[in-house]
């Protein structure tokens, strides 16, 4: 793509009503703009992070086993009075009435409508398990809302729900959750800490949110930090072989936010020198909650010696666009974004720092044409401005890689390649820069 033609209205100065990094660099870069308050629409560049990281998330959820379904952001009342929680969700939930005076919901979660469409569908234990999972925008009308993307109301959400015939089989069902979502997060270069969490609204008796650490973080976190170490991308997994090993393994230490925090259990359990303690960022969470949902809405199944129960339900999600704004908390300086390389908008930033030169435009447009020829996502900026402009632009949306012709170089027959995330720069030949990139 080239810049002179892509939308990207970028911002010099700091936005006022912006209060953490992500909010102030998603609005900087030209991400996102609001709409109204905690409302926001997805530019080009925020939106191609989006599909990355959406794109992740489903083929774990994929591997895992699950099936991708599209549930509807409108709900009738009914399903959530049959389950109980009509009265009992509160004002985030945005209620309204059809032309018919019929009543209905913004869906903030999914629960009563997967009940509803598992109980009208499967009646034997022989076809379990399932797990169905959507990525879908949701509505909680927070009375609040701050922070851009992290804090919002309209948010772009997976979740996913598993049935089982027993509590065996739910457990099954939610070790493999555990360790599809550890992957998920390293997947992006996020470094995801699982600790035990209440079930707030959803309800349930097992739980676990993943939390990145991160100074901005909405809740203080105490935990091992010999997690800091783990790396789940190095583990072999086998979806259909028991899980406990690797489940056993993230939970050994001590890890809790401020609402599970036991500080007696935290200096008995884990050596002074490797406590650590500092904020962190909710992005995912994962319930067992049983035949919360089943019993009341009868979703239930026969068993092999005929009789009829309710089944065990999981409820699992992931905050697709609140991960966005997570990963450039996890990685920006001052100058803007360091994007890893598995969910960055482009991969590739090339810089014409002399558009008037011919030798620099020929360069630039061979450059550009080969690789985006090979399929390389590479955006060339060849807007008639300032080398200084350029850069800042480069840094301000964070490409993992920049590749840099000027004139001097070119005497020299080199371009040079800088990385991001360290600034370290190396010339080398245009053959060798084209090899990197689509070699």
């Amino acid at each position: 793509m080239r810049l002179s033609v892509y939308f990207l209205p970028t911002l010099k100065e700091n936005p006022s009503e912006a209060q953490i990094p992500s909010h102030r660099l998603m609005l900087r870069a030209g991400m996102i703009q609001q709409s109204s308050a905690g409302i926001y629409s997805w530019l080009p560049l925020g939106h191609r992070v989006l599909r990355r990281i959406e794109q992740i998330v489903r083929q774990e959820m994929d591997a895992a086993g699950c099936q991708e379904v599209l549930m509807p952001a409108i709900q009738p009342a009914d399903l959530w009075r049959e389950s109980g929680r009509y009265d009992q969700y509160g004002e985030e939930m945005l209620r309204l009435r059809d032309r018919h005076e019929r009543d209905m919901l913004f869906g903030p979660t999914h629960e009563e409508v997967v009940t509803d469409i598992f109980r009208r569908n499967i009646k034997s234990y022989r076809d379990l398990p399932k797990n169905l999972y959507q990525i879908q925008w949701k509505f909680r009308d927070e009375i609040r809302p701050r922070f851009g993307i992290m804090r919002g109301r309209e948010f772009y959400m997976k979740d996913n729900f598993s049935f089982d015939l027993d509590f065996e089989g739910a457990k099954r069902s939610y070790n493999k959750m555990f360790v599809a979502y550890l992957r998920t997060f390293a997947r992006m270069g996020l470094k995801a800490i699982p600790m035990e969490a209440k079930s707030g609204p959803i309800g349930g008796d097992m739980s676990h949110e993943f939390v990145i650490l991160a100074e901005t973080g909405e809740s203080a976190v105490y935990c091992h930090a010999d997690y800091l170490d783990m790396d789940m991308l190095a583990e072999g997994v086998d979806y259909t072989q028991a899980l406990d090993p690797i489940i056993a393994s993230w939970t050994r230490h001590y890890a809790a936010t401020d609402d599970k925090h036991e500080p007696e259990r935290f200096e008995r359990e884990v050596p002074e020198d490797k406590r650590l303690t500092t904020r962190g960022i909710e992005v995912g969470h994962i319930f067992y909650f049983g035949t919360k949902y089943s019993k009341p809405m009868g979703a239930t199944v026969t068993t092999e010696d005929g009789r009829e129960v309710p089944v065990e339900m999981g409820s699992y999600g992931i905050g697709v666009s609140r991960l966005v704004g997570a990963v450039i908390e996890a990685g920006h300086d001052e100058a803007g974004i360091i994007w890893p390389e598995s969910v960055a908008p482009f991969r590739l930033g090339l810089i014409n720092l002399k558009i008037g030169d011919p030798a620099c435009r020929k360069a630039s447009d061979e450059i550009y044409g080969t690789l985006k020829g090979r399929d390389v996502e590479i955006l060339y900026d060849d807007r008639d401005e300032s080398a200084g402009a350029k850069f800042a632009t480069m840094d301000l949306i964070g490409l993992p890689w920049q590749l840099i012709v000027g004139p001097r170089g070119l005497k020299a027959g080199v371009v040079e390649l800088k990385e991001r995330a360290t600034d370290e720069r190396q010339e080398l030949s245009v053959e060798a820069a084209l090899a990197r990139f689509a070699g």
